[in-house]
């Protein structure tokens, strides 16, 4: 990491090596055989990537713009326009997103929604799903960014596939780093970014299909520019994208998945950030600061705090001041109550969370804040 950058302690776009960086240095046409076998190469190693290697019933497809972009991609693409109907399971702002994304586009919806410190009740989705044979397809989040908080997609999975629906999982924040078994989820549609767990550059967001139930969406369309199905059968024809790509971008992507290999795939990534959570919640605690989820909730891709009950406590100073000495943090999200997130993903290690617990006792010192630590 150059010296003058600060550290991201946030879920993305996060610090990335000095060889993801150098990789974008480079002029490379978009039509280029090259360039073209560098797509190739990143679809593959995402299939791979996702256990898939070898499994001819699923494609990569990459698709420009952030992660937003590509949820709206699948969820504008491959719910039917006459009879499509779409379940939503919400407990945070990005459950509550893909709600009013289908809103937008006029796709009947339901939503099942619990508090953002808990995880859905399976008994209910089932309920709903036996109750209201109309429901076409169910969308999930993985990693509930909003907290930190990791929902069981493999058990939600098995209840969609008992009533045969079509199950997509947005796995912004965990693909990468926390297993995922796409088949023995029955995922047809998964959604993550090049800026979160594998720790590459913002630009573009990739969808993983199961290609049987992709190809059965043509004319499921609501949009030009993020229609899935025309964006892969581009990418298969001749492998370029539809319109310019960001090649640079992907050129740092193709890099940041060769490193993800070298660090042991998903299961050692993941390790590292576990490693990276544990030091982060161990020593917030030592300050007097309890995390908000319980522990059997929380993943290893980022944490809520509420704000300390001290009448000397303002965000906007304490994360001023954090900025002030290289480290840079989350506002919160949640509805309920005031908080913060530290993230503990990109190229980070325990030397990197030991700074930012030094500095946030610094800042407590000047803010003369004292709680009472465990």
């Amino acid at each position: 990491m150059a010296s003058q950058d600060k550290l991201l302690f946030t879920p993305g776009p996060l610090t990335t090596s000095d060889t993801v960086k150098a990789a974008l240095v480079r002029d490379l046409g978009s039509r280029d055989t090259g360039f073209i076998q560098i797509v190739r190469e990143i679809r593959q190693m995402l299939l791979d990537l996702g256990g898939l290697q070898g499994n001819e019933d699923y494609t990569a497809i990459l698709m420009q713009g952030s992660g937003t972009f590509g949820v709206e991609a699948v969820i504008s693409s491959v719910i039917p326009q006459e009879n499509g109907k779409l379940l939503v399971i919400i407990n945070g702002a990005y459950g509550r997103r893909i709600a009013a994304m289908a809103k937008t586009l006029h796709i009947p919806t339901m939503e099942l929604s619990y508090p953002e410190n808990s995880v859905p009740d399976l008994t209910e989705i089932e309920e709903t799903l036996r109750l209201n044979e109309a429901i076409t397809h169910v969308a999930a989040i993985h990693c509930e960014t909003t907290t930190g908080l990791l929902n069981p997609i493999e058990d939600i999975g098995k209840i969609v596939a008992k009533y045969n629906r079509v199950y997509f999982v947005d796995a912004m924040s965990s693909f990468g780093a926390v297993p995922i078994n796409i088949v023995d989820s029955q995922i047809y549609f998964l959604v993550s970014s090049a800026n979160k767990c594998i720790e590459g550059l913002p630009g573009f967001s990739f969808a993983i299909a199961h290609k049987e139930t992709l190809l059965q969406t043509k004319g499921y369309a609501r949009s030009m520019s993020l229609d899935l199905l025309a964006q892969w059968q581009g990418l298969e024809k001749n492998g370029q994208f539809r319109f310019t790509p960001p090649v640079q971008t992907l050129l740092a992507f193709h890099q940041a998945l060769v490193e993800i290999q070298e660090e042991g795939s998903v299961e050692g990534r993941g390790k590292r950030y576990a490693e990276n959570n544990k030091i982060i919640i161990e020593g917030m605690k030592k300050l007097g600061l309890e995390p908000y989820l319980d522990i059997d909730t929380q993943s290893y891709i980022i944490t809520t705090f509420p704000y300390p009950e001290h009448p000397n406590f303002n965000f906007e100073t304490f994360y001023n001041s954090l900025s002030d000495k290289g480290f840079v943090i989350y506002p919160g999200k949640l509805t309920q109550a005031d908080c913060f997130r530290i993230g503990n993903i990109g190229r980070m290690n325990a030397s990197h969370m030991h700074g930012l617990l030094d500095a946030v006792a610094a800042t407590f010192d000047e803010m003369e804040i004292e709680l009472v630590k465990n």
